[in-house]
């Protein structure tokens, strides 16, 4: 469904990104993970047209959409959760989530379905997102982006400065988002809950793959040989 194929991005002189290349079937949760700087935003936001790859290639449906602006991916089936959330903090929680409606793709997610899927949502539909928890807010942004009814749906950094037992309940939500065919790209710096969650994960360092594979094959080993850069060549699983 998603190809990234040897994506090169440069920030001046800074290679932030060299070669990389994934891909995501229906129903696919996919994780990045890897420390600060690694390059797993640049990436996300790569992907969603946010920055442009100096070398490399992006691809919906074996569409290539490298040279299509945001609201044109956005139109095509790509919504991204941004890190920080990025909400109106003037609107009330339902206007922000309409917000997400104005490049819909027809049938799916509505209004009164996101509520659903978050049920505190309904009887706070007024209030101003400022007044919110972090939790709240980032279930609000993930809500936003489900109302354009992506393919597949980008989530950066979900678990940024929330508590264990917020986070968790946010992932419980990942079910419903798969099971209707979507896949979930998710840039994520809490390992553990990337390895419970993932069906593939890969490893960045200093803007390169350093290690790919199902959770179930990945030693924690490895994955930290990975993450922190602890050895050039990170072994797999029973290796």
């Amino acid at each position: 469904m998603l190809e990234a194929v040897d994506l090169t991005v440069r920030h001046d002189q800074l290679e932030a990104l060299s070669g990389v290349s994934l891909s995501l079937s229906a129903g696919d949760t996919v994780a990045i993970i890897g420390a600060n700087g690694a390059g797993k935003s640049t990436l996300l936001r790569t992907i969603a047209g946010l920055h442009r790859p100096t070398a490399g290639r992006v691809r919906l449906d074996g569409t290539d959409i490298t040279d299509l602006p945001v609201h044109a991916r956005v139109a095509a089936g790509l919504a991204m959760v941004p890190e920080g959330r990025r909400l109106f903090a003037s609107l009330s929680l339902e206007e922000n989530l309409l917000v997400g409606a104005g490049r819909q793709r027809p049938d799916g997610w509505t209004v009164e379905r996101v509520f659903a899927l978050f049920p505190w949502m309904g009887e706070r539909r007024r209030q101003p997102t400022i007044h919110l928890s972090g939790g709240e807010q980032q279930a609000v942004a993930i809500g936003r982006a489900l109302l354009s009814n992506p393919r597949v749906l980008l989530l950066d950094e979900l678990s940024l400065g929330l508590a264990p037992a917020v986070v968790g309940r946010l992932y419980d939500a990942l079910p419903e988002l798969l099971g209707s065919g979507m896949s979930v790209l998710l840039v994520e710096q809490d390992v553990t809950q990337a390895l419970r969650v993932a069906s593939t994960v890969h490893c960045l360092l200093e803007g390169r793959i350093t290690l790919s594979g199902s959770p179930r094959d990945l030693t924690p080993a490895a994955v930290e040989a990975a993450y922190f850069g602890l050895a050039s060549r990170p072994g797999r699983g029973g290796s």
